[in-house]
């Protein structure tokens, strides 16, 4: 029987993963090891790394512990990575709050962890020469701040818009290296975010329903489409934005 062909296959490639330690950047990183990829994952919280760590399927996968906000921890990190087939810039902070009540040190410490942080990591790494040709970089963004908004995201939503700007400015930079930069932007996901009592279970039944598929997204769904734009099956696809909603923002 010939061997089937897999376009989604990471086989070969050398993945940089941030804010894997739980949620999405946990299952981007378990999921991209499942389909061959060599994995290095980053995050700030080193036992929940640990954990991320001893799921990754297959070998030569490597952690290191790491807040991208401090300058020291980013310059060891690219001190210590190889030449990368692919970056997921997904480490990030949700801070719920009215306009009104936002201070200046909300706005510095959200735009520092969901822009800032991974605009130094990727200009590092373009500057090093450390993206290979034909690499891919992808963003974890938000429907918010790109395509709605919601009641205290104002914060939340421009961080994610800033990426949204610099991602599409990024992707034509790039473009003549043959390096691509996408972003997948979710609506809800189930994660570990739900377990933390800020939201009942009436709020989040009451939310859910305003989705068309009637359900939050998984985490390994928005990692299956991180895997697409990862892999040589989306050659083609640079400055996109892939929603993964459930068709929340067709209404």
């Amino acid at each position: 029987m010939p061997e089937l062909s897999n376009p989604f296959s990471l086989v070969g490639k050398t993945i940089l993963v941030t804010g894997a330690s739980s949620g999405i950047g946990k299952a981007i990183a378990i999921e991209c090891a499942k389909m061959g990829g060599e994995l290095i994952i980053t995050g700030r919280n080193k036992e929940r790394l640990q954990e991320t760590f001893l799921a990754l399927q297959g070998t030569h996968h490597t952690q290191i512990a790491a807040d991208l906000s401090n300058e020291a921890d980013l310059e060891a990190l690219i001190d210590t990575l190889p030449p990368l087939d692919g970056c997921v810039n997904n480490a990030g902070i949700s801070r719920p709050m009215l306009t009104q009540f936002i201070e200046k040190k909300d706005m510095l410490e959200v735009f520092e962890i969901n822009a800032f942080a991974p605009f130094s990591l990727v200009q590092k790494l373009v500057q090093n020469k450390q993206l290979k040709k034909k690499s891919s970089i992808v963003f974890t963004s938000s429907m918010l701040g790109v395509l709605c908004s919601a009641p205290g995201s104002s914060l939340y939503s421009a961080s994610k818009g800033a990426v949204n700007g610099y991602l599409k400015g990024l992707a034509l930079d790039l473009a003549n290296r043959g390096i691509r930069v996408n972003s997948v932007n979710p609506g809800v996901i189930n994660t570990n975010l739900f377990s933390e009592g800020s939201i009942t279970q009436e709020q989040l039944d009451e939310q859910m329903q305003r989705y068309p598929l009637k359900r939050f997204g998984k985490p390994e769904e928005v990692a299956y489409a991180v895997i697409y734009l990862l892999s040589d099956a989306s050659e083609w696809v640079t400055g996109s934005n892939l929603v993964i909603d459930g068709g929340f923002t067709l209404l």
